[in-house]
């Protein structure tokens, strides 16, 4: 196949005022590769000060999703392959692309249909007008592999309400489009139905004149979400000091759910729970998305060089598929008291930004 031929995994074009990017990759959920990220940078690029184009588009082609993440292979073979050079630069670039879609200068919309993830999440949830449907099944389920939420999400998680973000880091716990936006990782719920219409309506109508109001015109009211009522026990227990202590707490709760959300806990890495706690209450402090990215930075590239649970994870999820890692330590009792600092305090030797 030449690459005149080759499939366009990022199909990039405008209509009238409206630019549009539509990642296309439909049999492996839209996962993002390096070339797409580029392609992605690029359109945005061009577009920043272009007069003609008024509003951005981003979503996905084929019916399963916007985006399922990255491409945890690639990663997996470059650290195993002793070239975490690459992988550094792949979040580089990926951490960029998130930063110039949360400070773009023009309204961004984003088509969370389907399932949104990982590197879907930092596609959508920092976007101006972010829009879900019945379809859409949003997480960070980072910690599954061992690993920790990053591409903005712990900026996301760290506003959700009370403790709900430490709950959906921790866990992993998948949103529907209702909880998305009770959590704030979305604005409107559209049914997938018009989505089309939404689309068209972007491209050729002028009044309204806001990307905001035009979707308005498409929003419904969804069915209530469901983790609103799980404050009470999540509050609880999410918010002490510690893994351990958490665990400790969702042990004696009386609520139904806080058993199956300890069992989820005593499955994960202990490590990557640790990392991901702090990483979320760090965020809370911080400004802006950009400054989030960078503790994310600090924490991702400290798993790449320094801790074998994110390869031990891809391995047992992705590769070999045995659905039994070994994690270092294996329990949730065996971690340090501040077992999140190492990765709080690494200094990468190439900076995220600048």
């Amino acid at each position: 196949m030449t690459d005149a031929e080759a499939p366009q995994h990022v199909l990039v074009r405008t209509e009238n005022s409206l630019g549009r990017i539509t990642l296309n990759r439909p049999r492996a959920i839209n996962a993002l590769d390096p070339d797409m990220i580029l392609q992605i940078t690029a359109a945005l690029d061009a577009w920043r000060d272009d007069t003609d184009i008024q509003t951005v588009l981003i979503d996905g082609e084929g019916d399963r999703g916007l985006c399922a993440g990255g491409d945890v292979r690639a990663l997996y073979e470059q650290i195993r392959g002793g070239q975490p050079e690459l992988a550094g630069e792949f979040f580089r670039t990926e951490y960029a692309m998130n930063a110039a879609i949360a400070e773009y200068p023009k309204p961004v919309v984003a088509f969370a249909d389907g399932i949104t993830m990982g590197g879907g999440i930092g596609l959508a949830g920092h976007a101006a007008v972010r829009v879900v449907t019945e379809r859409s099944r949003l997480a960070m389920p980072e910690t599954r592999i061992g690993f920790t939420p990053d591409v903005g999400g712990t900026w996301l998680l760290s506003r959700a309400p009370g403790r709900l973000g430490e709950y959906l880091g921790l866990t992993g716990t998948t949103m529907s489009g209702a909880d998305a936006i009770a959590m704030g990782f979305a604005d409107h719920f559209v049914p997938s139905e018009n989505l089309d219409a939404l689309r068209d309506a972007l491209a050729n109508r002028a009044d309204p004149s806001t990307p905001n109001e035009l979707v308005l015109l498409f929003d419904e009211t969804p069915e209530p979400s469901r983790l609103p009522a799980a404050r009470s026990w999540v509050d609880d227990a999410f918010s002490a000091g510690s893994v351990a202590e958490i665990a400790d707490r969702l042990r004696e709760s009386d609520a139904e759910d806080a058993a199956s959300a300890l069992a989820t806990l005593e499955e994960l890495a202990p490590t990557g729970l640790a990392v991901t706690l702090d990483a979320v209450r760090e965020s809370r402090g911080m400004r802006t998305v950009r400054e989030a990215l960078v503790g994310e930075y600090r924490r991702v590239m400290w798993f790449v060089h320094n801790h074998p649970d994110l390869v031990e994870g891809i391995r047992a999820q992705v590769i070999d598929k045995d659905r039994s890692p070994k994690w270092q330590p294996a329990s949730i009792a065996e971690l340090g008291a501040d077992a999140g600092a190492p990765a709080r305090e690494y200094v990468p030797q190439i900076p995220l930004f600048g």
